[in-house]
């Protein structure tokens, strides 16, 4: 009878969290955010970076890449980062999810110009196509002078 009694609770916990998450508007911008970030790392260390670049075959440059992966789920964005940046919703990097861009910005104004664009991973990593020696590279944020940007939340 305990162990009824200790897997019907477990059982019943799992219902009520699945309700919840059922229920949940984001549940499925959340999962193209999931796909996304889990997306980008296969090209890590697989593919070359290319200036100008758009492909897995022939490399990627770090917008191109962005635009790849969320083109691959039927997200269309801009080619540049800068335009990237002024395309997507800016924001905070406590609210950004797994999958968001992040724009590196040529000083600590938001409204500088952006020189480089990748694809957050959580905490304080990312995805970018970096240089022609290290190609698609997982990173660290190495810069302060950063902004967050989201399309589905």
């Amino acid at each position: 009878m305990a162990v009824r009694h200790k897997v019907g609770t477990i059982a019943g916990t799992m219902v009520v969290a699945l309700s919840f998450f059922q229920g949940t508007a984001s549940a499925q911008t959340l999962s193209f955010n999931q796909k996304t970030a889990t997306y980008v790392k296969t090209f890590v260390r697989n593919v070359p970076y290319t200036y100008g670049g758009t492909s897995p075959s022939s490399g990627f440059d770090c917008s191109g890449l962005t635009q790849y992966v969320y083109g691959h789920y039927g997200k269309s964005i801009p080619r540049t980062a800068q335009e990237q940046f002024e395309h997507f919703r800016s924001e905070s990097r406590s609210r950004a999810w797994g999958g968001d861009l992040v724009f590196f910005h040529e000083n600590s104004s938001s409204s500088s110009p952006v020189y480089h664009v990748a694809i957050y991973e959580g905490g304080n990593h990312i995805v970018s196509a970096t240089d022609p020696a290290q190609g698609i590279a997982w990173q660290t944020i190495w810069s302060p002078d950063v902004t967050f940007g989201t399309i589905t939340h």
